[in-house]
């Protein structure tokens, strides 16, 4: 066991320096001693188009027996692109079980970026995602908070340990229609982030839900051993929508599920109602499969604790 660890770590130390003089400065060291790194890769050398950011994290056990954990990070990479992107990098691992993979996966993300940048419309704003902006939606937060959000979030990105996990059940909610734009909630237990990305492939496999214009979510998991959750939030363009439906889920202690709210957008811009109406989506479909509490319980618990910060 000690000569496996051993390997790991020296194999690990080897592929970092091996990519650090092939990237220079692209290659970036988030966190050494929790074998965090992150790279920038774009469609070419001479004025990019199309740019990605690549974090992995580098469990012990890598490579000989798992994968880097993974996240990508684009302003544009949502839906199909995102899933087609990351299926590609775990079947590319699944096809070199115990070796190091870094190189493969940066070049293959960069195959994928030439072959957007030839294929697609110019490059993306990365200023506006969302066909709706709200000024004063400043998503942005510390070094520390984007590095623990980066560790949580990992986990999302492969899960072989545990084997074959079948797909957990969807549920959908009823369609809310206002000015064109139509949303609906879409609902699943969870109990591995592993599951988050079933969930997503099947629903994806639905044309209607494919194409929906945004399709934002948010889900928690809770740790029973340490007392904790697991829980993450995409906006998939929607600016802050996730973030939002992850923050109601929050005061509603919904435990242990996945919430995926679509939305066909009409042509007639919706400002903050958009939010109402995703939040409402989700609500419903959380009330109506009791995964949280009650209206009636959850103010009781914000009196309460308004009460008990007086007595402080």
């Amino acid at each position: 066991m000690a000569d496996t660890e051993e390997e790991n770590v020296q194999r690990q130390i080897d592929e970092v320096e091996a990519l650090t003089s092939i990237y220079g400065d692209e290659w970036c060291v988030i966190d050494e001693a929790e074998r965090i790194f992150c790279i920038t890769i774009s469609d070419s050398s001479n004025k990019p188009t199309w740019t990605l950011c690549l974090q992995v994290i580098l469990p012990p056990d890598y490579p000989v027996a798992s994968p880097p954990l993974y996240q990508l990070n684009a302003p544009w990479l949502r839906g199909e692109d995102r899933l087609t992107l990351s299926n590609c990098l775990e079947e590319m691992y699944l096809q070199n079980l115990g070796e190091n993979i870094l190189y493969q996966w940066v070049e293959k993300i960069r195959e994928f970026l030439v072959e957007k940048s030839q294929t697609s419309d110019p490059g993306p704003s990365l200023k506006s995602t969302s066909e709706e902006t709200d000024v004063g939606d400043d998503c942005e937060v510390s070094t520390d908070e984007l590095t623990e959000s980066f560790k949580n979030s990992m986990i999302f990105g492969m899960n072989y340990s545990s084997g074959v996990e079948e797909i957990p059940p969807i549920v959908h909610g009823e369609t809310i229609s206002d000015r064109r734009s139509t949303f609906q909630a879409h609902l699943a237990p969870v109990v591995s982030p592993y599951q988050v990305k079933l969930i997503l492939n099947k629903l994806y496999e639905n044309k209607k839900i494919a194409t929906a214009t945004h399709n934002i979510y948010a889900y928690r998991i809770y740790i029973k051993e340490r007392n904790s959750f697991i829980q993450d939030c995409e906006d998939d363009g929607e600016t802050a929508a996730g973030k939002r439906m992850l923050h109601l889920m929050q005061i509603l202690d919904a435990r242990d599920v996945m919430v995926v709210v679509s939305r066909w957008y009409g042509g007639i811009l919706l400002g903050p109602d958009r939010f109402k109406h995703i939040n409402n989506c989700a609500r419903n479909v959380l009330m109506e499969h009791n995964y949280c509490s009650t209206v009636e319980e959850s103010s009781k618990q914000t009196s309460k604790s308004k009460k008990s910060s007086q007595r402080k």
